[in-house]
C-alpha cells in the first residue's frame, strides 16, 4: 500500500521561482519559465509525494573543510533527527527539499551552475 507525502511549497521557494522568471523574461527566453511550472507541477510533485527519499541525502556530503563539517552538523542538529534535506536534479535545475514525517518541504530551487544556497533563509515556511 503506498502512501502519499504532503508537497509544501515554502516562501523561499517561491522567490527562487520568481528570480528565475524575472531572469528569463530579461533574457527574453520565451516560454521556459511556464514549461518549468508545468514539469514541477506535473511531474516533480507528484513524485516527491509519491517517493520522499527520490533524492539525494544533502547532508551526508563530506565538506571539504573544517569549517563546512561544523556548518552542516549545526544544521543537522538545528533541523532534528526527523528531517532530512535532500537534493534532486530536474534538467538543468536543482531543488533542495526536505523531509519531515509525512511531509515535503521544497525549499530552494537553482540552476546546476549557480553556486550555492543560503542556508539560513532557507527553511522559512
Amino acid at each position: 500500500m503506498s502512501h502519499s507525502a504532503r508537497v509544501r511549497v515554502t516562501r523561499t521557494f517561491v522567490a527562487h521561482l520568481d528570480a528565475i522568471r524575472d531572469f528569463l523574461i530579461e533574457a527574453d527566453a520565451g516560454d521556459v519559465f511556464e514549461r518549468l511550472l508545468a514539469e514541477l507541477q506535473e511531474k516533480v510533485i507528484p513524485e516527491l509525494a509519491a517517493f520522499p527519499r527520490l533524492g539525494r541525502d544533502f547532508l551526508a556530503r563530506s565538506p571539504r573543510s573544517v569549517q563546512g563539517t561544523l556548518r552542516r552538523d549545526r544544521l543537522r542538529e538545528r533541523l532534528g533527527p526527523d528531517v532530512e534535506v535532500r537534493e534532486l536534479i530536474h534538467g538543468e535545475h536543482l531543488i533542495l527539499y526536505a523531509t519531515r514525517q509525512d511531509a515535503v518541504f521544497l525549499l530552494a530551487i537553482r540552476h546546476h551552475r549557480q553556486l550555492a544556497f543560503d542556508f539560513l533563509s532557507l527553511w522559512v515556511d
